[in-house]
């Protein structure tokens, strides 16, 4: 894992941390005000009743001039002071509610405060690490495969989602084209940066599980195919046997990984009358998160694993939780958790990439003659 920050991440960790800096501040000032406002409360309501009890004692003493008994004005008297006194413990008890209700307010504020602030530093700690130590999503996959301690050199996670879909989701419709659940997928992206060998939860859609696979891909740092085999592999693409031997020229993990993948999307390809996916389908959803040039990352997949949510149970039917960017937003700033994956990235169709991925698909057999290739029963 990397010990220093890259630019971006120091960058966005700056961000982040002055932006919070501001609205912890923010909230420091909003509990000063209220306190300060409760005191205010709290001598204009001494003033007044100040104000009420010289009223009633003129009033009175305006009412004892009138010719009276002795024992009539005495009566007068009493009734006043405790009339007086009435009034006095009146304003002394609103003046300590208010004083409870202020008390209690700059408690919640205090607590909320702190609650952001450890967030916040557990935030700024994982990105200085780069991911956290059991993240899966934006980790290299070799990294993946090493920590999972498997003779199989594919990462866990396509395992799962492969296994998903055979067993119950090769008839799906639009299977790799459909965008997703948006809230489903960052759930999922959960379990797995928690638990890299975690189960996929029972009645999970199959177009989820499509997606989150594609997700897992988008996030690697480097395509299965490698920044430095790109040219290669794309000038390949109408040669069976030079894209044989130039994909042996990958490291030992993408070149199991790529072999699995490719491997499931065959079989996907062989029930297209029902789920309407062939080779060249496929090859289009499929070609921007398996080979991209470098700078032409498929970014807008990032906000997948950088928001994680709430484990779900297994009906995926639990209130989300939110992010470090959720618990700062002011109220009415919430994003909707269950919108779509959008269709287009922006990125420009890269035609010889779609046929290589194509070709992989159609002749995967023929091409991975030597890696044990991957059957399902």
């Amino acid at each position: 894992m990397p010990s220093a920050i890259s630019p971006p991440w120091q960058e966005k960790a700056s961000g982040f941390f002055s932006s919070s800096g501001v609205k912890i501040k923010s909230a420091g000032q909003s509990a000063g005000t209220f306190v300060g406002e409760v005191a205010k409360d709290a001598k204009g309501n001494f003033s007044d009743v100040a104000e009420r009890v010289g009223t009633m004692v003129k009033s009175r003493w305006a009412f004892l001039q009138q010719p009276s008994t002795k024992q009539a004005v005495q009566e007068r008297l009493i009734s006043a002071a405790a009339t007086t006194g009435t009034l006095l413990r009146k304003g002394v008890e609103e003046t300590k509610d208010k004083v409870s209700v202020g008390k209690i307010k700059v408690e919640e504020v205090a607590k909320k405060t702190a609650q952001k602030s450890k967030t916040i530093l557990t935030d700024i700690e994982r990105w200085q690490k780069g991911v956290a130590s059991t993240d899966v999503f934006g980790v290299p996959i070799e990294v993946t495969v090493q920590r999972q301690q498997s003779s199989k050199p594919v990462p866990y996670i396509l395992v799962r989602c492969a296994d998903y879909l055979i067993l119950s989701g090769l008839n799906s419709p639009d299977l790799f084209k459909s965008e997703g659940d948006k809230k489903v997928i960052q759930q999922l992206v959960s379990i797995y940066n928690q638990d890299s060998n975690a189960s996929l939860p029972e009645g999970v859609n199959p177009v989820d599980v499509a997606a989150l696979a594609k997700c897992y891909l988008a996030s690697l740092p480097e395509p299965l195919t490698t920044f430095e085999l790109y040219d290669e592999i794309k000038g390949a693409r109408s040669s069976i046997h030079s894209m044989r031997n130039i994909l042996k020229r990958l490291p030992s993990v993408n070149y199991m990984t790529l072999e699995f993948i490719t491997a499931l999307l065959l079989r996907v390809s062989q029930k297209s009358l029902l789920n309407k996916m062939d080779a060249r389908s496929l090859a289009m959803e499929m070609v921007p998160v398996i080979i991209w040039q470098k700078g032409r990352k498929p970014e807008f997949y990032r906000q997948y694993w950088n928001q994680p949510s709430k484990i779900p149970s297994k009906n995926l039917d639990q209130p989300p939780s939110y992010s470090a960017w959720d618990m700062l937003a002011e109220e009415g700033e919430s994003v909707d958790a269950s919108s779509l994956i959008p269709l287009d990235d922006g990125v420009p169709t890269d035609f010889g990439a779609i046929e290589v991925v194509q070709c992989l698909i159609e002749h995967h057999n023929a091409i991975f003659t030597d890696a044990n290739v991957t059957t399902w029963r």
